[in-house]
């Protein structure tokens, strides 16, 4: 049998079981709340009930809040590939179902409450210019790259959980983050993809903040979380997130949707980056106000520098505004630095900044393979065609700057 038919047969037993898997999730948490006469749901919160309104989506059995401006114009939905689609659906729908047990069991008063600010602020949105805390720390000077650390405590291949010791806990890694020259920080904070709870997050935002007048300062923190509802929107703001990410593949509506969830985040003072894997959806992002777009997925295995780069070179962007293009860099299963190199190319092909996470775990604690390294590597002046990250070679500027030389 060939490699590309074992593939097949893997991916198609994989869907399946997932399918299987997650509509019993699904099922099983439908019908939990009930609701009355008047189309919404009561939820407790301490001593006090909120009515929660309903609105028209995908969780509207479980009447979360906010309704969705019908004034929204209707852009056509992009096209992906079946099998992505259909893994993207998959994720949604468990997503879904974990936002129906949070509403019926944890949602807080201040989240609550800052469901009641984001609706109150909706109206005013598009006259009040966005926040661009995020954007101003990403896109630095023409030539230079900056760089996002993603904090997991699981890696998307390998052999599962990053080592819990200290090295490798929220309290550890952000500051690293930020005193190795990171521009923001995020966090994967989905248990299933991630290993990575709001609590991280918290966790995450209050170690930051603690470097409050300090040089360097806090970085930016983004929520990677799968974000397919405003509530999570709102939850994130309640922590002092600064950013969070919707995936334009992933959300029901397509760039109606995308567009709501983005006056969702400005009514809150929050930035969105949008997730997009290819030309048509990077237009659709750009056209419904987004102005921070991260490419990642392009191709079966993650896409060339020049793949990646074809996604937003040719984008039509509103005058007087400015895109911040941000490239994913993949983990290489091998012990090369590859990664470091990829980010100069993403460079000088123009992007302003690169995501990187898995790559900053995959070796050890070497002080050569410190995610420190890594994060000062990337940013450096050198060039493939001046020097390499996996050699003491190379001349001009940066030669000298390769991984674990440049540690101070």
């Amino acid at each position: 049998m060939k490699g590309s038919d074992k593939i097949i047969i893997a991916m198609t037993f994989f869907i399946q079981a997932t399918s299987a898997v997650l509509c019993l999730a699904v099922l099983s948490s439908v019908s939990v709340r009930p609701t009355n006469a008047f189309g919404t749901s009561t939820i407790k919160s301490g001593h006090q009930q909120h009515l929660v309104h309903s609105f028209h989506h995908p969780l509207s059995s479980n009447q979360l809040p906010l309704q969705r401006n019908e004034h929204h114009k209707q852009l056509p939905q992009l096209q992906t590939s079946t099998s992505l689609h259909a893994i993207g659906v998959f994720a949604r729908k468990a997503k879904e179902a974990e936002l129906r047990n949070y509403v019926q069991n944890d949602i807080t008063d201040s989240v609550l409450t800052k469901i009641e600010e984001m609706k109150a602020n909706l109206p005013s949105v598009s006259s009040t210019p966005p926040p661009t805390k995020v954007k101003d720390s990403l896109t630095k000077r023409r030539g230079t790259i900056t760089v996002i650390a993603e904090y997991k405590r699981k890696l998307a291949v390998g052999t599962g959980y990053i080592d819990e010791e200290i090295i490798f806990s929220p309290q550890s890694m952000s500051p690293t983050f930020r005193e190795f020259g990171a521009s923001a920080t995020a966090i994967m904070a989905d248990e299933r993809m991630g290993g990575c709870t709001y609590d991280d997050l918290d966790t995450v935002v209050k170690e930051q903040l603690s470097a409050q007048g300090d040089m360097p300062g806090p970085l930016p923190v983004i929520n990677s979380d799968l974000i397919v509802d405003e509530l999570q929107i709102a939850r994130s703001a309640v922590l002092g997130v600064d950013a969070v990410v919707v995936t334009y593949s992933v959300v029901e509506g397509g760039s109606t949707k995308v567009e709501f969830l983005i006056s969702c985040a400005y009514a809150l003072g929050m930035e969105v980056i949008v997730k997009v894997t290819d030309a048509a959806e990077a237009q659709g992002a750009v056209d419904v106000g987004a102005r921070i777009l991260w490419v990642d997925g392009v191709g079966d295995d993650g896409g060339s520098v020049e793949e990646k780069s074809a996604v937003v070179e040719s984008l039509n962007v509103p005058e007087g505004e400015t895109i911040c293009t941000i490239a994913n860099i993949l983990a290489n299963n091998n012990k090369q630095l590859e990664e470091v190199e990829e980010a100069w190319l993403c460079r000088d092909r123009g992007f302003n900044a690169v995501w990187v996470s898995d790559a900053l775990y995959k070796q050890g604690n070497d002080p050569t393979e410190h995610a420190g390294a890594i994060i000062q590597s990337m940013t450096a002046k050198s060039s493939v065609k001046w020097a390499s990250a996996k050699a003491k070679s190379g001349k001009g500027e940066g030669a000298t700057e390769y991984l674990g030389d440049i540690l101070m």
